[in-house]
């Protein structure tokens, strides 16, 4: 059988292209010998377009708004199709600071924020704490946030699973071994299990992308990024981003009784350490915002690696090979960014049109590499 589409990953991204190119009205299969295991079962879930706003990256805000604005919806229609609860929460998220330097810094970034009219509101010490009781009385300040919330990224992929097979997707639990290639044209992926056909072919994979043979030079890389989960009584209702004295630590509460705390930023490439330097670090500045954090059950220490790009934005878009189309290299916002990009290459693979926001960020910005 051939496919309309092949999608090449079946992490929370690839999923979510799978089942909106299915609701379209295509036949699609997705390749992935274990979805959900990659950076979609380490992520925290932060929808944080604002907090994460950094100089320099505003071709990049402005994408992360325009799935943040659909995020209601995808939510509302992915829970509607599954049947199943995707947990978002709503509570907005504090960003603290600890010394002259940690709100100096958090005074230029507001100062940011408000040249770019985006919503974000200074707060004492005290009105922090009033928002957060949990949190340490030595903290110096804060900004709120309240319109960055978050998601559980493993709720969110089980839920995207059962819409999109319930949708017609068949999921082909093998791993992809390349890209098919015949008369310069990608028609579909090899696999473990053998060959999937397809009229197009979406590049899902994540930081695995720049490693798969057959398609063009891709410029993703892995960023390690060790995450550790904690269980017991619910210490916050939203996230809590904090500068520790310079450092970065967040806590993003979910379901009734657990914490994820992360997460490290590290140019190692593959290295699937987890270190003790690391998990020390993290605990230390997290226990240093939540002091009660300190009595509950650690749980879980994960590894997994972000698909970066040079210039931290996402590829998606067509590639310099025809039939295939690029949905990587999405760094610290994968989950965040699920809703556009999915409608987005839905709407390359049916001849419509791309969100300004997305087709600023074209693959083919990475001259030499991606050029159409």
């Amino acid at each position: 059988m051939t496919y309309d589409v092949v999608v090449a990953g079946g992490g929370v991204i690839g999923m979510s292209v799978a089942w909106r190119a299915a609701v379209a009205g295509l036949r699609v299969a997705v390749v992935d010998d274990a979805p959900g295991s990659g950076s979609t079962y380490a992520a925290a879930g932060m929808l944080a377009a604002v907090t994460e706003a950094s100089y320099g990256e505003e071709a990049l805000l402005a994408l992360c708004r325009t799935s943040l604005a659909r995020y209601p919806s995808f939510v509302a229609d992915v829970e509607a199709a599954s049947g199943l609860a995707v947990g978002l929460r709503t509570a907005g998220t504090l960003l603290v600071g600890f010394d002259d330097d940690d709100m100096r810094a958090i005074a230029e970034l507001h100062a940011f924020q408000v040249s770019l009219g985006l919503d974000a509101k200074r707060l004492t010490s005290r009105e922090a704490r009033t928002t957060e009781p949990a949190l340490t009385p030595r903290l110096r300040g804060a900004l709120s946030v309240a319109g960055d919330h978050s998601v559980d990224p493993r709720a969110l992929h089980a839920a995207l699973l059962v819409a999109a097979e319930r949708a017609g997707v068949e999921v082909l639990r093998s791993r992809a071994t390349s890209v098919l290639v015949e008369g310069g044209r990608a028609v579909g992926v090899a696999t473990s299990s053998g060959d999937v056909r397809g009229d197009s072919v979406v590049l899902a994979l994540g930081a695995w992308s720049g490693r798969l043979p057959g398609t063009p030079p891709i410029p993703v890389r892995p960023v390690k990024g060790q995450i550790l989960r904690l269980r017991g009584p619910a210490l916050l209702t939203g996230t809590v981003r904090a500068l520790v004295r310079g450092r970065s630590v967040y806590l993003v509460p979910y379901g009734e009784d657990r914490l994820v705390v992360g997460a490290t930023m590290e140019e190692l490439g593959f290295d699937d350490r987890l270190t003790a330097g690391a998990v020390l670090d993290l605990l230390a500045d997290a226990t240093e915002v939540v002091p009660d954090l300190a009595e509950l059950e650690l749980v879980e220490t994960t590894v997994r690696w972000r698909p970066g790009s040079p210039d931290n934005a996402p590829l998606v878009g067509a590639s310099a090979l025809p039939g295939l189309v690029l949905a990587t290299g999405h760094h610290r916002n994968g989950v965040l960014l699920a809703p556009v990009t999915a409608d987005s290459v839905v709407a390359l693979l049916t001849g419509g049109d791309v969100p300004d926001a997305v087709a600023a960020l074209d693959p083919a910005r990475f001259e030499g590499a991606l050029c159409r």
